[in-house]
């Protein structure tokens, strides 16, 4: 069983913002896979499913983004996820608007969300997608670029990213990791 992380803030409230990518890409998953991600518990919302063959479990914690390995922490323990099959996908400033990539393991970045996860895991070894959302001119005001409302145009720009992450995930669990960073890190 594969566990597939979203990370976000609580919706309909954070909905179209850049920090709420990895929420977006779930429910295209959900839709697509015809997944209800409406459960309620371990401080997420989530819904059971398959895709490319593998059971799934759909997440989006609840927890706002600083706090997100609380949640994620609950579903390893409780689902005992080995952590090759934890999948967590999130927005990267440090990544191009559009560009989608994928990592085995690796640091934090700023990302606050990843530093909660890596911090309840005690681990940087677990798979991970950054969908590419570009650097404010001013770094001051990152947090107004992160969670503040964006255009429709924008956001179609930001899109693309989500959708390639969403073949990203269906590339991991039907080809592997290393076959599907070969085919979407070449992409962009």
């Amino acid at each position: 069983m594969y566990l597939i992380v979203g990370l976000g803030n609580p919706e309909p409230d954070y909905s179209y913002t850049r920090h709420n990518m990895g929420f977006d890409t779930i429910n295209i998953l959900a839709k697509k896979y015809n997944i209800k991600v409406e459960k309620e518990d371990f401080d997420a919302l989530y819904g059971i499913g398959e895709i490319e063959g593998e059971k799934v479990i759909l997440c989006k914690p609840q927890t706002f983004m600083n706090l997100s390995g609380n949640a994620i922490i609950k579903f390893i323990n409780y689902y005992k996820i080995d952590l090759d099959h934890l999948i967590v996908i999130y927005d990267d400033i440090d990544t191009s608007v559009g560009i989608t990539k994928i990592r085995k393991k690796g640091g934090p970045g700023g990302h606050n969300g990843m530093k909660s996860i890596i911090e309840n895991l005690n681990t940087t070894e677990f798979p991970r997608i950054r969908i590419g959302i570009g650097e404010p001119i001013d770094r001051i005001l990152l947090t107004e670029y992160v969670i503040g409302k964006i255009s429709e145009e924008e956001y179609s720009n930001l899109n693309e990213g989500i959708n390639t992450a969403v073949e990203a995930v269906e590339s991991i669990l039907k080809n592997g990791i290393d076959n599907a960073m070969n085919i979407i890190n070449t992409k962009n």
